[in-house]
């Protein structure tokens, strides 16, 4: 409860700060329009059903690009930490190609698969593969060797110690690299979005490219500030929770 309202007296001080900058006349409402246009776009856009048709769009190709990256990045980063050809080969050029902006990942998509959801996806899930494959490498490579002795003296080989016992150690790691590579799918799909124009619908990266075309900072701001708030959501309901459970389960949570 204290949290909660610690975080609306900030929101509401930025909001005060933000109209007193617009009402000191230092600054053009047309490059930084007040609180009340930006919100007035808002609402505006959500009555028109344009707000939730972009929403409902670029939600649906970050989860598609997301879940197909996680899964493509699982499996390599527990085989990349198993295997010493793997992490001189694949290791490293994760680690190479996870410094790569999401920007540059357009071009390439662009010229293979052209301005199609193909294009959209491709960019997403090289955004989060990476990322997952590199925390779920370094989750493996940080375990302690006693886990894996005890489960060998234990009977357990193979592919049973690797799912049921080298994975579960792991997860706090694997649910940070899932983290970091929805932070990576989000700006990824934003880069996407802002440059390639598709006819299978327009997601709030185009709104906020369209805004900027025509200098509406209102909306542009408003697209910000839902895309701000779709992040914090996905936070608190999808890996807050997780991280919760695997502290509890290994007892690091604090008292």
């Amino acid at each position: 409860m204290k949290r909660a309202v610690v975080a609306i007296l900030f929101f509401v001080g930025l909001v005060g700060i933000w109209q007193a900058m617009v009402s000191s006349g230092h600054y053009s409402p047309v490059l930084l329009p007040p609180p009340g246009d930006v919100w007035h776009y808002l609402v505006e856009a959500a009555k028109s059903g344009e707000l939730a048709k972009a929403t409902a769009v670029t939600t649906k190709r970050l989860l598609i690009g997301y879940f197909a990256g996680c899964l493509l990045g699982l499996p390599l980063g527990l085989l990349t930490a198993r295997s010493k050809y793997l992490n001189d080969t694949v290791g490293v050029l994760a680690l190479g190609l996870q410094t790569l902006p999401s920007v540059c990942w357009v071009p390439l998509a662009l010229l293979w698969f052209g301005q199609t959801e193909a294009a959209m996806q491709f960019v997403v899930i090289m955004g989060t593969l990476w990322s997952v494959l590199i925390a779920v490498e370094n989750g493996v490579k940080n375990l302690p060797p006693l886990y894996v002795r005890a489960a060998r003296t234990m009977g357990s080989k193979g592919t049973h110690t690797l799912t049921h016992v080298i994975l579960p150690a792991s997860l706090p790691y694997v649910i940070s690299g899932m983290k970091q590579g929805w932070a990576f799918a989000w700006r990824s799909l934003m880069a996407a979005e802002i440059f390639v124009t598709i006819l299978t619908g327009v997601g709030l990266g185009h709104i906020l490219h369209y805004g900027r075309e025509l200098n509406a900072m209102d909306q542009v701001l408003g697209i910000m500030l839902v895309l701000v708030v779709i992040g914090l959501l996905a936070d608190k309901l999808l890996f807050s929770p997780w991280e919760s459970f695997i502290h509890r389960r290994w007892g690091t949570a604090r008292n």
